[in-house]
């Protein structure tokens, strides 16, 4: 299997067209400081007053195509569990599953639960014990990043995950998506919107750098350019158009990776 390295041979990130760039002297600072208050202030109100989607009906595992072989996990958060959606078919599993086994026999398992942050995520995967597979895509950081959790946390919380996808589970190789470009949710507006979509950027770049040394692991970089027209109606979570273009991605790598 070809190891696949999204980054280039420099320790610099080049241009990202999707996040804000990073903040420099003293907006940093400010960022900084002014990140907790602003979330514990305006963060309540904004959840109160968002419509509560639910997770799509549909199968959450099944065997779909022919040819060879490959074994598929889909782990995370309300993302990778569709919310935003009706059906599982127009979520990312289905999308997925639908563009891979038109090149390979796909046995595939969706674990993930709406809300759900890094390490709930890792509790689940390990209370449901899923099936050894060759390939895991998983999707989280966004309710990490709500949540105030600390960067140099959660990159060990996710240097957790995979390791017990890798080597507890047997997953050949993960496909960690990126933090999508929470800065353009339409949801979020003015401090909060500043405050939690630049941090969500600094969470993706540290991750992109946390995994360009791993060889079973791949970053996906979100690469949607993201408003309302193609958010659900909660202004938070992904519309179709979303999950295809993120499901066009992972099959792109996966496929790449495999020669199917």
């Amino acid at each position: 299997m070809t190891q696949r390295n999204t980054h280039p041979p420099s320790d610099a990130m080049p241009p990202d067209p999707i996040h804000p760039a990073p903040l420099a002297g003293g907006w940093d600072v400010l960022h900084r400081l002014a990140f907790y208050p602003i979330l514990l202030t305006i963060g309540p109100w904004v959840k109160f007053n968002t419509v509560r989607l639910q997770e799509p009906k549909g199968p959450r595992e099944g065997v779909a195509g022919d040819g060879r072989d490959l074994r598929l996990l889909i782990a995370g958060d309300s993302s990778a569990a569709g919310v935003g959606v009706s059906t599982q078919s127009q979520a990312l599993s289905g999308q997925l599953v639908g563009l891979l086994s038109k090149r390979a026999r796909v046995d595939w398992q969706l674990i993930a639960r709406c809300g759900d942050s890094t390490p709930q995520a890792l509790a689940r995967l390990k209370a449901a014990q899923p099936r050894r597979a060759d390939v895991a895509v998983t999707g989280l950081g966004v309710n990490d990043v709500i949540r105030g959790t600390r960067l140099s946390v959660w990159l060990d919380q996710q240097r957790a995950l995979l390791s017990h996808l890798i080597d507890t589970v047997g997953i050949g190789h993960v496909y960690v998506s990126g933090l999508p470009p929470v800065y353009n949710f339409p949801r979020l507006t003015g401090p909060l919107r500043w405050a939690v979509g630049h941090r969500a950027a600094r969470f993706d770049r540290a991750l992109q750098t946390m995994l360009k040394d791993h060889p079973q692991a791949t970053h996906i970089p979100a690469s949607m350019v993201i408003d309302a027209e193609v958010m659900a109606e909660d202004g938070f979570h992904p519309g179709p158009r979303v999950y295809t273009e993120w499901a066009h991605a992972a099959a792109r790598l996966i496929i790449a990776d495999h020669n199917l």
